[in-house]
């Protein structure tokens, strides 16, 4: 009888972290009250802009202060409670206790004006609302007072009908409104048993998180988040940092956006380590020096906050060597910044995260041990319990190894879905509980995982499929250049012609022709941009990230102004 022989085929792109580590299964309330039984004396906050410092001890107490005082305005378990600020104490402070007592805590974009705050508040349903004076040119109560003049009389008024609570986080509260104090005030008259008794009520599968993604196309979707999401993608990224009750983080990134809440604050609160925010929203300056300052052993950030750090005149004259960690994240992290990192702020150990807000948010993550090629050629392998594959994007059938493709994750960190919407909810995440990134990625024999554009910006020239991140990275080793975006715009000849908007370093005269000379012969001539203009900014959203989208829409507007003859010519 002849014997059976395997079948032996190519491996497919698929890999599912593995760790002695198990998931937890326990609410963000529960986390903060056992490292504050833990660690008491510990600092937990620090905020630089407002001189405030609170023990784990002290930070405990003031969530359960907020927490009464949401239980006494009538805030029930599964409630919304928005916030709408920048980074603040006010903001953790209320991000523990909206979850200590089961609300679902909606997170706003500190710049949003009239028409992102009508849909986000009555797509939310939102019956709470925390909010600020302003940010930069935004009045908020001026916001406010446009979407529903009856607020100044205590009204929720018929344009936002579930909107019951507004509570200022200032002194001299606006007419309709309660101020900060005096709501702390009014949840002293409510028992802690009462806090006690919704605790009981909680589970770590319930919602607690509303999440308003970019909506470059269409409205923004809440991306709805769990305790059981949120806690243990902080918990996973934390293991993978090593941290400890010894660490500080800085966090320059905005609370409003999964890295602040999650890989910052929660990953803090289930280690002890310490929370440092340097200023209100991202200041080069005042981060360098809270790092300095308080010797921090984490830095956060995007790839732009720590260029312009690095860019400094006066970089040399803070003391970064307390440095060991951190995570790069949120959109393409360039080689060449990434050494700098690791050289220059003494971030030997700095990792790079790749994830988004659907995914709670970290899908895969560098390790500090990895070899510093591993750590800035790749965004590292799939974080323990956490399933990634690479598909076809027109069949849906699983790459082989090694063939790009759109990259999809299951598991714990998958979102609940999206918040009253069903159908997106069902486009995002298939029959198989996988969600679609709409990500290009390739995965490696070794299971790491190399990003390699979104599946929309893929430039089509001339039936060439043209990479923007391959092109991005190619300029970085222009000498003189510190920035780079690479974008396709439309060409009744090719179909699209690659742009690239540029910043160069302070003092270079680069220029546009000089760039395409750097390019000739060291990439096909069809990958080398054809646009190419000097900027001194990019055009971004709070959280620091680059909107490509708004740079292809000005560059097309520019090219429609120029006569026939400069088309394609240069745009600088």
């Amino acid at each position: 009888m002849a014997s059976l022989v395997p079948f032996v085929g190519r491996r497919m792109s698929y890999a599912c972290g593995t760790s002695d580590v198990p998931l937890l299964g326990k609410c963000i309330g529960q986390a903060l009250k056992e490292t504050a039984a833990w660690v008491p004396s510990r600092d937990a906050l620090i905020v630089c802009h407002e001189q405030l410092r609170l023990t784990y001890r002290e930070l405990l107490q003031q969530v359960e202060r907020a927490a009464l005082a949401l239980l006494s305005v009538g805030v029930a378990k599964g409630d919304r409670v928005g916030i709408w600020s920048a980074n603040c104490s006010n903001w953790v402070i209320t991000q523990f206790a909206a979850a200590s007592i089961g609300a679902i805590l909606v997170n706003i974009n500190p710049a949003n004006r009239r028409r992102e705050m009508e849909y986000l508040l009555r797509q939310s349903e939102c019956q709470t609302l925390i909010f600020a004076s302003g940010f930069r040119d935004v009045d908020y109560l001026a916001v406010l007072h446009e979407i529903c003049p009856e607020f100044a009389s205590g009204d929720s008024g018929s344009a936002l009908p579930d909107l019951r609570n507004l509570i200022f986080l200032g002194r001299n509260a606006p007419a309709g409104t309660l101020a900060w104090d005096e709501f702390l005030q009014v949840g002293q008259n409510i028992g802690r048993e009462a806090l006690e008794q919704r605790a009981c009520e909680l589970d770590f599968d319930d919602a607690i998180n509303i999440q308003y993604t970019s909506g470059t196309t269409g409205s923004p979707k809440g991306a709805t988040l769990s305790h059981h999401n949120i806690v243990n993608n902080a918990y996973l990224i934390a293991n993978v940092l090593h941290f400890t009750e010894e660490d500080r983080l800085c966090i320059p990134v905005p609370f409003y956006h999964c890295f602040g809440m999650v890989m910052a604050n929660i990953a803090c609160a289930l280690t002890g380590a310490t929370m440092v925010v340097p200023s209100a929203s991202f200041d080069a300056g005042e981060t360098l020096r809270a790092v300095a300052t308080e010797r921090c052993t984490a830095l956060y950030g995007v790839p732009t906050m720590f260029v312009a750090e690095l860019e400094r005149p006066d970089f040399c004259t803070f003391d970064l060597t307390s440095l060991r960690t951190g995570i790069m994240a949120g959109s393409t992290c360039p080689i060449e910044v990434m050494k700098r990192v690791l050289t220059q702020m003494h971030c030997r150990e700095m990792t790079i995260a790749y994830g988004l807000t659907e995914a709670s948010p970290v899908i895969t993550q560098t390790s500090p041990q990895d070899a510093i090629e591993r750590r800035v050629a790749s965004v590292g392998k799939a974080l323990p319990h956490t399933e990634i594959k690479i598909i076809d994007p027109i069949s849906g059938r699983t790459q082989p190894l090694g063939e790009q493709g759109e990259l999809c994750t299951r598991g714990y960190l998958v979102m609940k879905g999206y918040y009253k919407d069903p159908a997106a909810t069902s486009t995002a995440i298939d029959e198989d509980g996988w969600l679609h990134t709409g990500d290009l990625a390739i995965l490696n024999e070794e299971g790491y995982c190399t990003i390699t554009g979104r599946a929309k910006d893929v430039i089509i020239r001339g039936g060439e499929n043209v990479y923007p991140r391959e092109i991005e990275e190619f300029l970085y080793t222009c000498p003189g250049i510190c920035a780079a975006q690479v974008f396709g715009v439309p060409d009744t000849k090719y179909g699209e012609k690659v742009g690239a908007w540029v910043a160069v370093q302070e003092g270079s005269n680069l220029s546009p022709e000089q760039i395409r000379q750097f390019c000739e012969g060291r990439i096909a001539h069809f990958k080398i941009p054809e646009i190419i203009k000097i900027v001194n900014e990019f055009p971004m959203t709070v959280t620091g990230k680059i909107q490509k989208f708004k740079i292809r829409e000005a560059a097309m507007k520019e090219l429609a102004q120029e006569p026939p003859a400069a088309k394609g010519v240069d745009a600088s």
